[in-house]
């Protein structure tokens, strides 16, 4: 394999000015470009990014961190971090922790190695003082949805306890007079945001006890565990908010097992907009977040950080919009 030195001896040029043509960061006049050039292609050398990189501290490569690769939002999340990495030149490392601390871990340590020029992380286990390393090493990193309490860092999120707001009122309009809530992780602010948004809504009411709420992981799994346990201790409940569209798939599937009906006599709401809550049948009443265009705007803010085009720390929330389906269409009845 050629070298660095092979292509600068061919083309009759020192290595510094290899160097110089290969990063873009000084000149080089006409005529030596095309001497490098061509013996760029005579020896069929390929730059090493890496190598670059220790170089310059600059490799064209960004990372995404997520917890579940197979929660279809982190899908539609790392298609548009892509594609707008595309646009700018950069590369994308995508990096599934399976909502294991010491795997991030792992993984911050070799993105450091490998010199990445900055992390996106839309994480359940990033602690703040993981943000404050980071900070201190000049890597540049933007939040994604998940941030960590009191941490100082740019955030691209939605608003999420006004969107639970929503799909509590929404299971009240339908005539739902005992509503439980299924939470995810309360140690990220997506969970406890979403929890609170219930709690608001409901604890005024005379029905309301702390029982009617119940953990699911934001997994499949976790929703139908969930109701499981909620319909035990109150049988009479008849609308669930689940504070993701993953356990509300969950929860969809136990009450069918069970043999209740969703929406007579339990309505359903999740959260995200998620492509698969319109797979099911009935199709899910959800909270849609505008998935794409948060990871489009994380994207470009990471970069305009790398690049220097911004210092101070920002934070973007966007709306959210209430999507009614099937899982709530039933008559109201006052009785």
């Amino acid at each position: 394999m050629a070298t660095i030195r092979d292509v600068a001896k061919l083309a009759g040029v020192s290595v510094a000015t290899i160097s110089r043509y290969l990063n873009k960061n000084g000149y080089v006049n006409e005529d030596t470009k095309l001497k490098v050039q061509q013996a760029i292609k005579t020896l069929q050398y390929e730059p090493n990014a890496i190598a670059r990189g220790l170089a310059g501290r600059k490799t064209g490569t960004i990372a995404l961190i997520f917890p579940d690769i197979t929660n279809p939002f982190f899908a539609e999340l790392a298609r548009a971090v892509e594609d707008v990495a595309r646009m700018y030149g950069y590369t994308v490392i995508l990096c599934n922790s399976d909502n294991q601390a010491d795997k991030e871990q792992t993984y911050i340590k070799v993105l450091k190695q490998r010199y990445v020029d900055g992390i996106l992380f839309a994480s359940y286990n990033l602690r703040s003082d993981d943000v404050e390393a980071l900070k201190s090493e000049k890597i540049p990193l933007v939040i994604l949805d998940r941030a960590p309490r009191d941490a100082s860092c740019s955030v691209v999120s939605s608003k999420h306890l006004e969107g639970a707001q929503m799909a509590v009122q929404h299971l009240m309009d339908v005539g739902c007079k005992k509503i439980a809530h299924i939470y995810g992780p309360q140690e990220t602010v997506t969970g406890r945001e979403r929890f609170i948004g219930y709690e608001q809504s409901v604890k005024h009411l005379p029905w309301y006890s702390p029982s009617l709420v119940e953990p699911g992981h934001f997994r499949v799994d976790g929703g139908m565990a969930a109701v499981e346990n909620l319909m035990q201790r109150h049988p009479d409940i008849d609308g669930i908010f689940a504070g993701n569209d993953m356990m509300a798939i969950g929860a969809l599937k136990k009450l069918q097992r069970m043999g209740l009906s969703v929406p007579d006599q339990v309505a359903l709401v999740g959260f995200d907009g998620i492509d698969l809550t319109l797979i099911v049948e009935p199709e899910i009443t959800t909270v849609a977040q505008p998935i794409y265009d948060m990871g489009m705007l994380s994207t470009r803010l990471l970069i305009k950080k790398i690049e220097g085009d911004i210092q101070e720390e920002q934070t973007h929330l966007f709306d959210v919009n209430l999507i009614t389906r099937g899982s709530t269409e039933r008559k109201r009845t006052d009785e």
